[in-house]
């Protein structure tokens, strides 16, 4: 998998619709954990908490705004704390075992496949959810 980091330049707006999607992301992922936790005699696994995402979405309107498959992320990275606990749990790790905690200070929304569009330029991505983040340029650093 290849990543790449960019710095964008945007208008305030922007940063704020930046910022509120992170907020839905962290809340999306903190009440995923809360649903395992609350649940947890159930035997849930990940496919029940990107269901989840779907009751969020319905439940709250923000949280609906947000691209399902950052939803989705989201979900998928509440599953993986609370999977590494049971691995250190399964392996008798000595000490804290890393009980999953809720997320105070996320600075990161992911998009997988659909939600956004890279520019033919290749200089640009445009943002297609609701949250109004719109299209961003970018100081790019190195080749594409």
């Amino acid at each position: 998998m290849i990543i790449y980091e960019f710095k964008v330049k945007g208008k305030d707006k922007q940063y704020k619709a930046i910022d509120d999607a992170i907020r839905t992301s962290q809340f999306v992922q903190n009440k995923c954990l809360r649903f395992w936790m609350d649940n947890k005699d159930k035997n849930l696994n990940r496919y029940d908490l990107n269901k989840h995402c779907a009751v969020l979405a319905a439940e709250f309107p923000f949280a609906d705004e947000l691209n399902s498959m950052a939803r989705q992320s989201a979900a998928e990275r509440a599953w993986s704390a609370i999977a590494r606990f049971y691995d250190n749990c399964k392996k008798k790790v000595k000490g804290t075992k890393g009980f999953p905690s809720f997320k105070k200070h996320c600075r990161s929304v992911e998009y997988k496949t659909s939600g956004w569009k890279l520019s033919n330029t290749r200089k640009a991505v445009t943002f297609s959810d609701k949250k109004g983040i719109g299209t961003l340029k970018w100081k790019i650093e190195g080749n594409l």
